[in-house]
């Protein structure tokens, strides 16, 4: 069972809180996803460099411009340019994925890259409804959110071995796992990756809460409910082998530049890409270029203006106040930062950006 030591973190520098990374493997118009992927591995070694806590990558489906729709195989390829920063998902969506499977990819990942391995679970599809039907092969979408506390506490079961007798299951066991070290001979890894709830409403935050696990809520796609959540969650804490306390991680928005205008035409290709993917025509994050150059509609505009008023960007020191902001509002225990961006050298340089703000150790 994980604990404390493998949750809490002691924040950096002169930063508030440990800072994180979240990736969304972002694919430009122009490059492949195999620069993606190349470009994530460099992120993830820069993010270790400059202690940064841990890295997550989140899984999308049919979304030409996010090409991390395998967490676990990316992760795997990332423990292995990597050796210290934790490595987890932002996560799995659990009503996707059979629990055993993720039980089976993530004690593998355990064997890995031991001590180092977050799992987060969300209960959304992390795609529309026909692709999340196709993944699931059932049109009963619902069923699957609907049933996440007793999918969990499957997965749960699978990762600690501890099916009681009589269960269907209690024959089955998760490898790598727990029953290799009951085997003769058995030597196990005494790390289970902890399990981490993720969620933009208050479902998971309470679900967390009851459970004593620790919540990560996705402020940087619903800002409008962190507070609400991240209160909801606190209320609802129960003390539990994991937690002794709440701790409650937030993702967040965020990009720096050199330059001010840098960062706001960099921005504005991001909200551009969120507008095709809102309007149903997913594609490739746009150029800065297409993106100055696109005529935006009234509701486009405001759907613009509303999105970037929630991604902190500009200057490292504007970057740093508006995370500092956030930080003393919410009272995050960490903020995961992801930066989308069409180019990789203006994400690589905006978390170079931020570590430099903050202090942040190097090597």
């Amino acid at each position: 069972m994980a604990g404390n030591d493998e949750i809490r973190a002691t924040a950096q520098g002169t930063a508030p809180v440990p800072l994180s990374v979240l990736d969304l493997v972002t694919v430009g118009a122009g490059r492949t996803a195999t620069d993606a992927l190349r470009t994530s591995v460099q992120i993830a070694k820069l993010a270790e460099n400059r202690g940064f806590n841990r890295y997550w990558v989140a899984e999308h489906h049919s979304m030409p411009g996010v090409a991390s729709s395998s967490p676990a195989v990316i992760l795997a390829h990332l423990a292995a340019h990597t050796e210290r920063i934790r490595l987890g998902s932002g996560g799995v969506m659990l009503p996707n994925h059979a629990p055993l499977v993720i039980a089976e990819q993530f004690g593998t990942l355990e064997a890995m890259a031991p001590g180092r391995i977050d799992l987060g679970l969300g209960r959304a599809p992390g795609t529309d409804g026909a692709t999340a039907a196709a993944l699931r092969r059932t049109d009963r979408l619902n069923e699957g959110a609907d049933d996440f506390p007793q999918q969990l506490a499957e997965l749960t079961r699978f990762l600690d071995d501890d099916f009681p007798d009589g269960h269907p299951y209690a024959r089955i066991h998760a490898v790598p796992g727990p029953v290799q070290a009951t085997s003769p001979g058995g030597v196990q890894s005494p790390h289970r990756p902890p399990i981490w709830l993720l969620g933009s409403s208050g479902f998971s935050a309470r679900l967390a809460g009851v459970l004593g696990l620790p919540f990560a809520f996705a402020h940087h796609f619903s800002a409008q409910n962190t507070v609400p959540a991240l209160d909801l969650y606190r209320e609802s804490f129960k003390p539990s082998a994991v937690l002794s306390s709440p701790y409650a991680l937030i993702g967040v928005s965020a990009l720096a530049a050199d330059e001010e205008r840098e960062a706001r035409r960099q921005v504005l290709a991001a909200a551009l890409n969120m507008v095709r993917l809102r309007t149903g025509s997913p594609g490739l994050v746009p150029t800065p270029e297409e993106a100055e150059t696109y005529e935006f509609s009234p509701m486009e505009r405001e759907f613009v203006d509303s999105w970037n008023s929630n991604v902190i960007h500009g200057t490292a020191d504007e970057v740093r106040a508006g995370l500092d902001d956030l930080q003393k509002r919410t009272g995050a225990d960490e903020l995961m930062l992801t930066a989308n961006a069409h180019t990789a050298e203006i994400r690589l340089r905006s978390y170079e950006l931020v570590a430099d703000a903050y202090g942040l150790p190097l090597g």
